[in-house]
């Protein structure tokens, strides 16, 4: 029956439309054309974290702020920035200017084009270093959604403060792949820093949880030593400089044997300028030493004494595969810097007054075998820690990764399946999402595992979740021992009240017992309460310390 449906189906169509044509290859094929990274971009911006109004314009500041403060950091330059975000228009135009200034060294004239007008062109993707940024797509990204949505250039002033200082109101030309200079003047001037402007539409200003304001305010918190001054449409706040310490500069360090694949190897082999694969081995890979290079000869039905341009996949793959049988000292952590325990206390001290408040920095670890990172903690408790709802206080999740903060994506981080995964009432937090804290984790590594472009996620790699578990556990106990003195410092005071309640009427009935005096009866009376309480509440009497619980230690 449905094959008779069928012939009748084709026919009508064959009589309406005349008989189906095959089409050739060639004809299939006059449609096919290359496209450059940037034409990908255009069609797929949320690949850049362009998607949603309010996600959009935050991005734009993250994108612009964090190009700031790595080219200050590197530059050893206390960072001053000013971000200010303008509405054009009415309040419902979804029409804003956003500008981003900073005091950092500036770009030199023959780079400023391709910073702000190539994607994945910039100081960052090809080294192996510790940085915001990684890609170099987030200024040139910044300016090609601009265009799309407004039409217009980016505008971009740098001075080096060696007597130039250029401007320029650039775009990109999504089919040349390359940038499109629509202005461009060279004056004279000591001035040094970069400001960049551009303006967006159908993005959206909120103070809230995911706004530009939140985003300068994580950015205080991890980077305590940057001042900010930040201006919306309603105000102006300045974030004031915490430490005058600048950090330390990272180090780039090489790829370790464990972290590379074939094709990386292939990739640097061909591009090495040494003469044999043993030397190739040494001098650009860290822990591989002459005694290293021997145990990989006998792994390998190669020469290493050949040139390394020489070398095929099946070559590389069999190096690949003798890393893997060698065990290796872990790569060095001299290229990774922390903000520093102290210094995270200092940050949210300043930015929240809380009671309590606790940092941790784990040692270096290791994950997929031999990409570096360690994770920093810090719970703060009280006070302005925690987020505002109208609901009341709740417990606050702040995630970074090289100090830049990750707002968006958070269901798919890492850093909250670990977070999630604790036992909270145990450290007594009988009621997390409820409860006045802040949490503060921080991922530190040369190369982070982003979940995607947008860079707002970190993958779920075991050996950074089971990180974050064992930081997070070290604080919670001490924030337990803080919790348990506060609840029994209050069941204290709740007691004394009692007592003090009824001393008149207890100091009336011995009178009559025994006829001393009421005032006197008083005195000694408070006196045996004061003894047993004492004035200051927050100390706890010796006999009520012994309950405090030391957590699972076991699970570390």
């Amino acid at each position: 029956m449905a094959q008779k449906e069928k012939q009748k189906l084709k026919a009508k169509v064959e009589e309406e439309e005349g008989p189906i044509k095959q089409v050739s290859a060639e004809e299939l094929f006059k449609e096919f054309r290359e496209v450059n990274v940037s034409q990908f971009f255009a069609k797929n911006k949320q690949y850049l974290g362009y998607v949603g109004k309010v996600k959009s314009l935050t991005t734009v500041i993250h994108e612009l702020v964090t190009n700031s403060l790595d080219a200050c950091e590197e530059a050893g330059i206390l960072p001053d920035l000013k971000v200010k975000v303008e509405q054009i228009g009415e309040k419902d135009a979804e029409h804003y200017k956003v500008t981003v200034e900073d005091n950092g060294p500036g770009i030199p004239e023959a780079n400023i084009e391709k910073v702000f007008g190539q994607l994945l062109a910039g100081t960052k993707f090809h080294r192996n270093i510790q940085l915001r940024g990684q890609q170099g797509i987030g200024a040139s990204g910044a300016v090609l959604f601009a265009q799309m949505t407004t039409g217009k250039p980016t505008y971009v002033k740098s001075g080096t403060g060696k007597g130039k200082i250029i401007e320029i109101h650039v775009m990109l030309d999504t089919k040349a792949g390359a940038p499109k200079i629509l202005d461009k003047k060279v004056q004279s001037g000591e001035w040094r820093g970069t400001l960049v402007s551009s303006e967006f539409k159908g993005v959206q200003y909120t103070k809230g949880q995911k706004g530009p304001y939140e985003y300068v305010r994580w950015t205080a918190a991890a980077n305590p030593h940057t001042k900010i001054k930040f201006k919306d449409p309603e105000n102006e706040v300045v974030f004031e400089r915490v430490v005058k310490e600048i950090p330390q500069r990272p180090v780039e360090s090489k790829p370790h044997p464990s972290g590379v694949e074939t094709h990386d190897l292939l990739e640097l082999a061909h591009h090495s300028t040494a003469h044999k694969v043993s030397s190739f081995l040494v001098n650009e890979l860290t822990r591989v030493s002459a005694d290293k290079v021997a145990e990989i000869q006998k792994l390998v039905n190669f020469d290493l004494g050949i040139s390394p341009k020489k070398i095929e996949w099946t070559q590389a793959e069999q190096l690949a595969q003798a890393f893997k049988k060698i065990k290796w000292m872990a790569p060095p952590a001299m290229g990774l810097i922390p903000i520093g325990e102290k210094t995270i206390e200092k940050a949210l001290k300043s930015l929240l007054q809380p009671e309590f408040v606790m940092a941790r920095t784990r040692e270096p670890r290791v994950y997929k075998g031999g990409i570096p990172f360690l994770i920093e903690v810090a719970i703060a408790y009280a006070g302005n820690a925690g987020r505002e709802t109208p609901e009341g206080k709740r417990a606050e999740l702040m995630r970074f990764a090289n100090r830049a903060p990750l707002l968006f994506d958070g269901g798919a981080c890492v850093t909250t399946a670990a977070m999630n995964s604790i036992e909270w009432k145990r450290y007594h937090v009988q009621d997390l999402e409820n409860e006045p804290i802040t949490i503060f984790v921080n991922l530190i590594s040369t190369h982070v595992p982003y979940t995607s472009a947008g860079k707002q996620s970190i993958a779920e790699e075991e050996e950074i979740y089971e990180e974050i578990r064992f930081a997070l556990m070290q604080i919670l106990r001490d924030l337990q021992i803080f919790l348990g003195g506060k609840r029994r410092a209050a069941e204290r005071e709740e007691k004394k009240k009692i007592f003090e309640k009824y001393i008149p009427e207890t100091a009336k009935a011995l009178t009559k017992l025994t006829g001393e005096k009421e005032e006197t009866l008083i005195k000694k009376l408070e006196k045996l309460v004061y003894d047993r309480f004492g004035k200051d509440f927050s100390k706890e009497p010796e006999e009520e310390k012994e309950e405090v619980e030391e957590g699972d230690v076991s699970e570390e």
